[in-house]
């Protein structure tokens, strides 16, 4: 019993360190937009920050961090 409990207990803290939540965010600036993707795999190694000019027919020019619009 006592090793079935530790097994669950371990499995759960593991579980959640490699897979956390996960969430996003967007915020305007002028004619751009930046959107961000955190997912709290392995703490944050898999982020992306995104900068998209806003335009009529939906977000184009998308540049990923890093990488000039």
């Amino acid at each position: 019993m006592k090793k079935t409990l530790g097994f669950l207990l371990a499995a759960g803290v593991f579980g959640s360190v490699l897979g956390g939540c996960s969430y996003g965010g967007i915020a305007t600036v002028g004619d751009k937009v930046v959107i961000t993707r955190n997912d709290l795999f392995l703490f944050g190694a898999l982020r992306k920050v995104y900068v998209c000019k806003v335009a009529d027919r939906g977000l184009t020019d998308c540049a990923a961090d890093g990488e000039t619009p």
